[in-house]
């Protein structure tokens, strides 16, 4: 299924590298720094970083969500513990009740 949907993209992609193989000038402006590449590596490389920076963008913000879920996570688990050990306790002093209280001493009548 994977391969249905990425044959087309790579298709293009192809098409697009081999129509776009003029040499074109990249150049970085204060530091005079230029290369000389073909067009299309120029442009794919492009998309490559604006990829990779857009990734990077949604991937550092879900970090603190997938901290808060591991925390409460954990908090379930340690919860579901403790609700199953009171839920045996109470099973335990349903099963064998404890004697009754003993009753208070009775007051002599007021007089």
């Amino acid at each position: 299924m994977r391969l249905v949907l990425l044959l087309p993209v790579l298709v293009l992609i192809v098409l697009f590298v081999v129509s776009n193989t003029a040499p074109v000038r990249l150049g970085l402006w204060p530091t005079g720094w230029t290369l000389e590449a073909p067009l299309a590596l120029a442009v794919l490389a492009g998309m490559a970083i604006a990829f990779l920076l857009g990734a990077l963008f949604v991937w550092l913000p879900a970090l603190g969500a997938r901290r808060r879920a591991r925390r409460a996570e954990a908090k379930i688990i340690a919860l579901d513990a403790e609700l199953a050990a009171l839920k045996s306790r109470l099973a335990e002093t349903a099963l064998h009740p404890a004697s009754p209280p003993p009753s208070p001493p009775s007051l002599p009548p007021p007089g």
